[in-house]
């Protein structure tokens, strides 16, 4: 799995759900600054990588493919950052019983 494909995922899954207790707002506010993170570093494309954003957190399944095109041009690879909130809720989302790491089995995934 690639480093875009790890911060895709991450954000395809959204917040795990089933979490109890305070973790769950961590988690919560962990995948909003890390959707925020990504935001900021799709600046600089003219608002493009930011609409992909935006439409694949409406519908994970049909711009999963292009957010990690974008996300792959956009040096998230290189921030640490995202890359370790990313790990941290997909751990999470394990941990709750909601996806796999595995990004082929993951919806809209396949390859």
């Amino acid at each position: 799995m690639t480093e875009a494909e790890l911060v895709a995922a991450a954000l395809g899954a959204g917040p795990p759900d089933g979490l109890r207790d305070t973790r769950q707002g961590l988690v919560r506010d962990l995948y909003v600054a890390l959707r925020e993170s990504v935001r900021w570093r799709l600046t600089g494309d003219g608002g493009h990588g930011r609409r992909v954003l935006d439409a694949h957190e409406v519908d994970p399944d049909v711009w999963r493919e292009r957010l990690i095109e974008v996300l792959a041009g956009s040096g998230v690879e290189k921030d640490a950052e995202i890359l370790a909130a990313a790990r941290i809720l997909l751990g999470a989302g394990r941990r709750a019983g909601r996806l796999a790491l595995d990004a082929r089995g993951a919806p809209g995934g396949g390859r």
